[in-house]
């Protein structure tokens, strides 16, 4: 069994390939992949090379854990079935090549316990899943606080930005302000102010949510904190971040890091998904076949018109 992926041979070289598919065991499942999104932050590291090292870090690799596609195998102990729609947040099934995070393939090898089963209605959509993810788990705390402080400002108004802004408006708390500096990003709020940090004067925001990745943002976004407040590091950093001690000391300053989402934010942000509580809707903005891969990756990680980059498969298996 083989497969068609994109294999990132070495930092901005990419190539479609061919590769052959490590056999299922009897709890996996073969899934043939409908769409992959093209995340704009850890898959751009990978693309220019600045992702930090960790185990199993290397080149080449298959990037992609935005994956939904429908299940043409199932083993034995697999409880998913033939047939069903299924989000895959990445595989390791590509031998010698390694899946960093081995989405982006026409077909994938995949553990039964890795996979979430979606709804048809949400079409290419379900791609935004994993983002939608992201964003519960940092506004959620992962259940540490109760009550929840919900931002009153988020700070980039790319997708995850925007996924968040959503979430807090669905939720009933008083709309968010979001940040952004890119002309091309301002538009498409639904329900919250979009405005330029040099027009907004506050001083006092008790939450404030930066998706920025910036790692120089510290001492600027302490300067809007009301006493006590938080700021929750949602992006990703390849920078050390640091900053000030005096200012951040005057307004006993809590400053929280966002860890990757778990599967209890998956199922969340599915059935509100699912049940149009929470809309997806206006985040894709851009379509490419696999063949046109290359493009389709600079143009998602250079144009800041492109919110969302989905390759479609459905005629590449």
């Amino acid at each position: 069994m083989n497969t068609t992926a994109i294999v990132l041979e070495q930092p901005e070289h990419l190539m479609l390939s061919r590769l052959d598919l490590t056999p299922p065991a009897d709890d996996d499942v073969v899934v043939d992949i409908e769409f992959s999104g093209i995340s704009t932050g850890t898959e751009k590291l990978l693309w220019n090379g600045r992702m930090p090292t960790f185990p199993g870090m290397g080149y080449p690799l298959v990037p992609g854990y935005e994956s939904v596609g429908h299940i043409i195998e199932a083993g034995p102990l697999a409880r998913h079935r033939v047939g069903e729609r299924v989000f895959v947040p990445g595989a390791r099934c590509y031998g010698e090549v390694r899946g960093l995070f081995g989405g982006a393939a026409s077909r994938v090898v995949v553990s039964d316990s890795r996979i979430t089963e979606v709804s048809d209605t949400l079409g290419d959509k379900s791609v935004l899943l994993a983002l939608a993810a992201t964003a519960y788990h940092a506004v959620s705390g992962a259940g540490q606080r109760d009550p929840i402080v919900p931002p009153d400002l988020i700070v980039g108004h790319g997708v995850l930005g925007r996924l968040l802004a959503r979430m807090v408006v669905v939720a009933g708390f008083k709309p968010p302000t979001v940040w952004e500096t890119n002309p091309a990003r301002v538009a498409g709020s639904e329900g919250y102010p979009v405005v330029r940090p040099e027009d907004d004067p506050r001083r006092d925001y008790k939450a404030i949510y930066d998706v920025s990745g910036d790692a120089q943002i510290l001492d600027s976004l302490i300067m809007r904190l009301a006493p006590g407040g938080e700021i929750v590091l949602a992006g990703f950093y390849t920078e050390p971040l640091n900053f000030a001690f005096a200012p951040a000391f005057m307004r006993e300053a809590q400053i929280r890091c966002a860890a990757e989402f778990k599967r209890p934010d998956l199922l969340a942000v599915k059935e509100l998904a699912e049940t149009g509580v929470l809309s997806l809707d206006g985040l894709i903005t851009h379509h490419a076949e696999p063949m046109q891969a290359d493009a389709a990756y600079r143009t998602a990680f250079g144009d800041p018109g492109c919110l969302k980059m989905v390759l479609d498969w459905r005629h590449c298996q």
